[in-house]
């Protein structure tokens, strides 16, 4: 790879030297800018992020206006390829009100240098007003909208400051988004309240609110920081594994090509041979960081804490953080602290041991650093294989994914399933 010079800024945004870009940098990678750091209008309680806040106490958790300039060009500069996404969460972003996204658009502009830019924001949609919508219509923001399911079980945890439920206000937010046609998707967070209800989540999504993409994130969350012990609202991994290979079950013989789960698409990559688009599944990590509203930067978004933190973009230009060795070593060691049981695991090649922070558990021999989803991921991934060959050997036959619904629509009942299982597709993908 050859080095491509970086014009570092310092706070104020004068330009400085130019720099070599370290050999060790990704030649791209993603961050998730917090400019209300852990702050929300609600009080999820699985949330992971709310206890962030005692990080910086007294803090007001605003992004300034220097590090806002100084995040927006850093992302864009050190990006090699044409297109750059620049991503907000939280908490919950929307709090730092609509002027905040127009300057922050209108820096990226500025700076884009004839890159394509991508705006994305993941929110809980409670706040959401028409001016809002039409602003993120008129810009071209992918907005993603926190919600898990019918209203009862979504309403189990993702309450408000007083616990009252939350659904009808998502519901609203996002009927505004639709009507303003903007473009959403949904994050669903799979836990205790929803994981025996797959189809019933699933159909909600799709039928009711007319979701054509589809995250589920499933909740593992411990009684206390560096517990191995988790909470009772933390998905059960066998119930992890029936959700998603249920889920896949429905999608697989109607909705492929018109419904795009994430899940699935990176199981999908995996099977083709190409490297999936999200993190849980490289064989490595490290190249998808969070940034706090002081311009902090971490190592990910799930080990937000003080052994974690890389730097400050304001005193250190946030590739020489990616390119450090601490980051480097964080994201192998991804790969390199798998437990035997994974590295001899017949689905290793598409779980790569999911995220470190889920590996809480103990192999059967006795070796600590099991991913606590593991049985779950082991059903699902096996469970999908023979489907999964044929999608990709249609790809690379230079056809579609959705070739697989004909596949199953004309195998008869009596005859074995496509999918390979060895019963007769009435007993399996009828």
């Amino acid at each position: 790879m050859v080095d491509v010079p970086v014009v570092l800024r310092d706070r104020r945004g004068a330009p400085a030297l130019p720099v070599d870009r370290p050999p060790t940098a990704p030649p791209g990678f993603h961050v998730l800018a917090k400019p209300s750091g852990p702050i929300c209008n609600l009080d999820c309680t699985y949330c992971f992020f709310l206890e962030k806040e005692a990080l910086y106490p007294g803090d007001r958790f605003r992004m300034p206006d220097d590090v806002l300039a100084t995040y927006i060009r850093q992302v864009i500069e050190s990006q090699l390829g044409p297109e750059v996404t620049i991503a907000w969460q939280g908490g919950e972003p929307t709090l730092m009100g609509l002027d905040f996204f127009r300057r922050a658009v209108a820096y990226a502009e500025e700076h884009a240098g004839g890159r394509s830019l991508h705006h994305t924001i993941q929110t809980n949609g409670t706040l959401l007003t028409d001016e809002w919508c039409a602003f993120l219509r008129e810009k071209e923001f992918l907005v993603g909208i926190s919600i898990d399911g019918p209203a009862a079980m979504h309403d189990e945890y993702r309450v408000d400051k007083q616990g009252r439920p939350t659904y009808d206000r998502v519901r609203a937010g996002l009927d505004k988004l639709v009507a303003a046609g903007v473009d959403w998707n949904v994050l669903c967070t799979v836990h205790a309240a929803n994981q025996d209800a797959p189809l019933e989540v699933y159909r909600h999504f799709r039928d009711d609110l007319g979701a054509r993409f589809i995250q589920f994130i499933p909740i593992v969350e411990r009684v206390e920081e560096g517990s191995t012990e988790l909470t009772d609202r933390s998905v059960d991994p066998d119930a992890w594994g029936t959700f998603l290979a249920t889920v896949f079950d429905q999608w697989v013989r109607r909705d492929v090509g018109t419904v795009f789960v994430q899940m699935f698409d990176a199981a999908l990559a995996s099977w083709y041979g190409t490297a999936p688009a999200i993190c849980i599944f490289g064989e490595t990590c490290g190249n998808a960081v969070a940034l706090e509203h002081n311009g902090d930067l971490y190592s990910c978004d799930h080990f937000v804490d003080p052994e974690h933190l890389l730097g400050n973009i304001t005193e250190t230009h946030m590739v020489e953080l990616l390119a450090s060795p601490a980051q480097r070593a964080f994201g192998d060691a991804k790969r390199d602290t798998l437990p035997r049981q994974c590295r001899e695991c017949p689905v290793l090649f598409a779980c790569r041991g999911e995220c470190p922070k889920n590996r809480v558990a103990t192999t059967a021999d006795g070796e600590l650093g099991l991913n606590h989803l593991c049985a779950g991921y082991l059903h699902f991934f096996t469970h999908v294989d023979g489907l999964m060959h044929v999608m990709a050997d249609a790809i690379r036959r230079g056809g579609f994914a959705d070739e697989v619904m004909q596949v199953l629509a004309s195998a008869g009942r009596n005859d074995p399933c496509p999918c390979g299982s060895g019963r007769k597709t009435k007993h399996c993908h009828a």
